[in-house]
């Protein structure tokens, strides 16, 4: 029985309603953990709870008034700088903590409004209890793309950037926090017991992130390694098979090798069990994987000042002329540059359907942020031809440019109107998005060729405004006005 395949949009859904609802569980965690044990013994807890602790145990005004006035301020960095998403999620976040914070302490107040103390007088059992509650709490909202605000807005910005857990972040930052309270009660043992606090919630919550991440990696060893490759790649996961000698035997053997979360390695083995029970397996924990699918990579570039990015193109006429028109601004690598040697299919039918069938190819097996063209002569006798076809005009294997020009200057022979335009698409997938950007270039078809410069159909075409071909201007000027440079500069303004 065929498992059922959810529609993209119905599986999107599902993930963000389950999102939301452990979220919702890691924010009654800790509104239980701090009603229970944290106020009832004056213990300051970190972040803007806490804040709102110091402030409720010095005046009476209660933690859930303080904590969402404060986060009000901090949404707003939150939608600068980690977007509309994370911001939403903040804000639903911080509505129901103060909701529930004020709920869970009208359920749990006695008489005269006081909270219960669960552990009698042992404060220090209840700071125990409460700081794994809150870390377990933080981390449960943490793991579903969720924050409580205040200081896990700052944490999950730094995160962002550098490779430092949430927890240490967050226990810098609230360190100040719980070292305030002294002003208020004038007593050190209860600015220990923050502290102690702040590093069993940090090390709680770094050991329940960390666990969650955890990820192991499978060397598969069968007759059958296709059809496990078949199947472990049917979930979602990337699987490369590796050439092997058993030295035993002398024979070749084939090597399925898979990185998963840990979460997913019991339904390996099934996968593998009900295909050949007889595989060799062998499983190893590792200490971490970063890349699509996994965890990503946070490290400074190499090339500062430089932005790196592809342009799927192993031409060097173009990548010469790209590379003068992007000047020292980035770092422009080849398909070659990052191992790429495949021949990219286009077969759209219109320019910016190639571009952006090129630049797709590139983001999707190698990963980087691309930008790929293409770029078509249009005869207004020939109705627009060669247009999307101009590489491959005269037929045949590969781009021969002598055939392709000789066969247009055949096709617009006798024609009066040899009016034309070159016109370059560019598409661009950067930061998840995709754009779009075109430079058209004026002119007419010579009756002979001229020039020895250039590539494709520069010794034909003549620029409006000047009266030689683009082959016999020379690159310096071409470079300033073809349409590949007006489609590029248009790029480059986007980049800065």
């Amino acid at each position: 029985m065929k498992p059922i395949a959810l529609k993209p949009i119905t599986l999107t859904l599902y993930q963000g309603i389950r999102d939301y609802l452990f979220i919702t569980f890691g924010l009654l965690i800790y509104s239980f953990a701090l009603t229970y044990f944290m106020l009832p013994y004056q213990i300051t807890t970190g972040g803007m709870a806490g804040v709102g602790s110091i402030i409720y145990y010095a005046t009476g005004f209660e933690v859930q008034n303080t904590y969402l006035i404060i986060n009000a301020i901090f949404l707003i960095v939150a939608i600068k700088v980690l977007g509309i998403k994370f911001c939403i999620r903040t804000i639903y976040a911080v509505l129901m903590l103060s909701f529930l914070i004020w709920l869970i302490q009208r359920i749990a107040e006695g008489e005269g409004g006081e909270l219960p103390r669960v552990c009698g007088d042992q404060a220090f059992m209840a700071c125990v209890f409460g700081a794994v509650l809150e870390g377990m709490g933080l981390a449960i909202c943490f793991i579903n793309n969720g924050s409580t605000g205040g200081t896990d807005i700052i944490a999950a910005i730094v995160n962002k950037y550098k490779n430092m857990s949430l927890g240490t972040i967050i226990m810098v930052c609230d360190m100040i926090i719980v070292s305030s309270c002294y002003f208020v009660f004038h007593d050190w043992q209860r600015v220990i017991f923050g502290f102690a606090t702040l590093i069993i919630s940090s090390i709680t919550l770094d050991y329940v992130v960390n666990r969650k991440r955890q990820s192991v990696q499978f060397m598969i060893f069968s007759r059958n390694y296709s059809k496990i490759a078949d199947a472990i790649n049917s979930t979602g996961r990337g699987v490369t098979v590796l050439d092997g000698t058993g030295w035993y035997t002398k024979t070749e053997r084939k090597v399925v090798v898979v990185l998963v979360r840990k979460s997913e390695s019991v339904n390996i083995f099934r996968m593998i069990k009900s295909i050949d029970p007889y595989a060799f397996v062998s499983m190893g924990n590792v200490q971490g994987v970063y890349g699509e699918g996994f965890d990503e990579i946070k490290a400074k570039k190499m090339n500062k000042g430089k932005k790196t990015i592809v342009f799927a193109s192993n031409n060097e006429h173009k990548l010469t002329e790209i590379r003068a028109i992007l000047g020292d601004k980035f770092e422009v690598r080849s398909l070659s540059e990052i191992g790429c040697r495949t021949d990219i299919p286009e077969t759209a039918d219109t320019l910016e359907g190639n571009a952006l069938q090129k630049a797709q190819f590139v983001k999707r097996f190698y990963g980087f942020d691309c930008f790929a063209d293409d770029t078509g002569l249009e005869c207004s006798a020939l109705n627009g031809a060669p247009g999307v076809f101009s590489a491959r005009y005269a037929g045949g294997e590969g781009h021969d440019s002598e055939a392709n020009m000789q066969k247009l200057l055949a096709n617009l022979e006798g024609k009066a109107d040899r009016s034309a335009q070159f016109r370059t698409s560019i598409a661009l997938i950067y930061n998840g998005q995709t754009h779009f950007f075109e430079g058209i270039v004026k002119g007419t078809i010579a009756t002979e060729k001229h020039g020895e410069g250039g590539f494709g159909y520069d010794p034909i075409f003549v620029p409006e405004g000047y009266d030689k071909t683009f082959a016999e201007l020379g690159s310096e000027v071409k470079n300033t006005i073809s349409h590949r440079a007006l489609a590029v500069e248009k790029l480059a303004a986007f980049l800065k």
